[in-house]
């Protein structure tokens, strides 16, 4: 059986993603990276395929790390307990902001996704359990199961690898099952498929749940990979973030969202450093240099290519 090009790269990619920890590359930063990864492919999940633009998408990626924190830190929940919890805490904080802002379209779903996601940042501020401005530091990983600790960046580097790579094939799945099919026919015609006699609303918060559950997840890794949950993970700025992680990757593909992940915090890692406060119009030239150019994003526009090639050739 043929291997198609777009399994070959995954293929490479996860045996790189094998390899890091042997590479000589700084295991927190790739988990960083595949932590950011999975908050964009969740909101992949809501823009690229459901076509529902999200302005406060950083709401549910920090509240599950806040509540992951506080339980590992002040409770002492096992590892995974905390996890699922965070991520429970994201699925129904996205599931009341996702039944009121369902009830508009366009611009006016975006805003009321702001205006609720400012919401529950000021209340992050002002909450006791989220320490206010010093956020909540020091928090254990623990291990996993009770046999397998976390506490080596090697071994806590496979467990959230594994944990993204579950995602990725999750949201293949998803996209590919019949819920997927109708989640695509609605971003592209959302009359068309009410006049199927789909319940639009049903799916567009089922899939608004869906996404706050995977940014929550993301969130959540982040908290314990960092040893920390602070303001700046349910802010705005996080929030634009998202989105232009997605973009630039490519909005309605599998992979864009991790490679736009990749060159976002790559960038933020590496240049803040030698161009400080700048880095920011540096991503920002590049954003509109990808948009201009790559009107597709990076990974849309190579599987453009690589489609009009296999067609030339047939």
């Amino acid at each position: 059986m043929q291997i198609t090009w777009p399994r070959r790269i995954e293929i490479a990619l996860l045996m790189f993603g094998l390899c890091v920890p042997f590479l000589g590359i700084y295991p927190v930063f790739m988990m960083k990276l595949l932590c950011f990864g999975i908050f964009a492919a969740a909101f992949n999940l809501l823009l690229g395929f459901s076509g529902l633009l999200s302005f406060g998408h950083a709401a549910y990626f920090g509240i599950a790390g806040y509540v992951t924190a506080w339980l590992r830190l002040k409770i002492g929940l096992p590892t995974e307990l905390a996890i699922l919890a965070g991520v429970a805490a994201s699925a129904m904080t996205g599931l009341v902001v996702g039944a009121l802002a369902i009830r508009r379209q366009g611009i006016y779903f975006a805003m009321i996704t702001l205006a609720l996601a400012q919401c529950i940042y000021f209340f992050c501020l002002e909450a006791s359990f989220t320490g206010g401005e010093n956020g909540i530091q020091g928090v254990p990983r623990g291990s996993l199961l009770g046999i397998i600790g976390l506490q080596s960046d090697v071994s806590m580097y496979f467990f959230v690898l594994a944990v993204s790579v579950g995602v990725y094939l999750a949201i293949k799945q998803i996209v590919g099952s019949p819920f997927g099919q109708v989640l695509k026919a609605i971003g592209e015609n959302e009359q068309r498929a009410i006049s199927l006699g789909y319940s639009v609303n049903r799916y567009k918060i089922l899939a608004f749940v869906l996404s706050a559950s995977l940014a929550g997840l993301g969130g959540s890794l982040k908290s314990l990979v960092l040893g920390l949950a602070t303001l700046s993970d349910v802010h705005q700025s996080t929030s634009g973030e998202v989105i232009l992680m997605t973009l630039l990757g490519g909005t309605g593909t599998f992979l864009g969202p991790f490679v736009g992940a990749g060159i976002v915090v790559t960038l933020q890692e590496y240049l803040s450093d030698r161009v400080g406060a700048w880095v920011s119009v540096v991503i920002g030239l590049i954003f509109v240099v990808c948009v201009l150019a790559f009107r597709k994003g990076i990974v849309g526009e190579i599987a453009k290519q690589f489609r009009a090639r296999q067609v030339s050739v047939s």
